[in-house]
């Protein structure tokens, strides 16, 4: 008895021994350059929006904050660089909607598990997609894309940027909730898409709202809806498809920021606070697509939830990249 006694004071001296070394450290958090890997190409909206973070940390607190663009595999190549990384808040990467809630869907071997081996810091952005038809097609409102595709089913050509995005993703799950059917285009990308779409040879297009922004304000493009639950700052005019008779309806590709799993609590918690600032900042909210306020918690959730949803869609349609 006495034997463990003696042991445990022991252990808990050692343990309180180290606590302010620990301590003292994370206070100095960061006392070196930290990587913020970016898992696409330069340019992108993923890239921007993690320049705008990470040029507002360095320039208000003196971080060297160092973007790492890592592209490929849709983004798994940079996510599982991230997940491999030492958890001492050294590493960031910008996670999104494809690569951490459909990836596993969609992919047979994705070298990572997007909830074992990440921690979630917080959202930067929830940008809605926006169904956008030629200025020179014949609909008008989502109502009347709808009754044409319930009266040609499978004859509307619904462009997407790509197999397996968000945007194919979203049209899919539109096609079941409003009882209709239409035939997939997928594109190699949003710049290929959009002359048949402009020129009306594709019927519809499911597009990021920075991506339509310019055609539809040149007047090539006409928005119908966007699919958050609230309306875009950048379009007040154009309804939601919640508000367009499908209440409920919500599809959003989401950005925020991540650290390997094991990242202390602290660590997180000192980025989750300095990353909210950033996005406080007016300059910054004005170039998003709306405020978000969602911590580690709630960031969590928000993957877990999105997972579930879009395993469902990919499960009923068979897709896969």
């Amino acid at each position: 008895m006495n034997r463990r006694v003696t042991l445990a004071a022991v252990a808990a001296t050692l343990a309180l021994a180290t606590v302010p070394g620990l301590a003292q450290a994370q206070a100095d958090y960061p006392d070196k350059p930290i990587r913020f890997i970016v898992p696409f190409p330069p340019g992108g909206g993923t890239d921007v929006l993690s320049r705008i973070v990470t040029d507002k940390l360095n320039s208000t607190l003196g971080w060297k904050v160092v973007v790492e663009n890592k592209a490929g595999a849709g983004g798994t190549v940079g996510l599982d660089a991230a997940a491999k990384a030492k958890p001492d808040g050294y590493t960031l990467v910008m996670a999104q909607t494809s690569n951490l809630s459909i990836a596993p869907s969609v992919m047979s071997a994705l070298p990572y598990d997007p909830v074992k081996n990440f921690t979630p810091i917080r959202l930067v952005a929830s940008i809605p997609t926006v169904i956008v038809v030629s200025a020179n097609s014949p609909f008008k409102t989502l109502a009347d894309l709808v009754a044409a595709a319930k009266a040609n089913p499978g004859k509307l050509l619904f462009a997407s940027p790509g197999n397996a995005t968000v945007a194919h993703l979203t049209g899919t799950y539109f096609q079941k909730v409003a009882g209709i059917k239409y035939t997939h285009v997928p594109y190699k990308g949003t710049a290929q898409a959009l002359p048949d779409v402009i020129s009306g040879r594709a019927s519809f297009f499911m597009a990021s709202i920075e991506s339509a922004l310019a055609p539809v304000k040149s007047g090539q493009l006409r928005a119908l809806a966007v699919t958050s639950l609230k309306r875009s700052p950048h379009w007040p005019d154009v309804p939601t498809v919640a508000e367009s008779g499908y209440p409920g309806f919500e599809a959003i590709t989401w950005f925020g920021v991540a650290a390997p799993a094991g990242t202390p609590e602290a660590i997180v918690a000192r980025l989750d606070k300095e990353i909210a600032k950033v996005l406080d900042a007016p300059e910054v909210e004005a170039r998003l697509n709306g405020k978000v306020d969602v911590g580690p918690a709630a960031f969590a959730a928000l993957i877990k939830s999105d997972a579930e949803k879009w395993a469902v869609v990919v499960k009923e349609n068979g897709i896969k990249k």
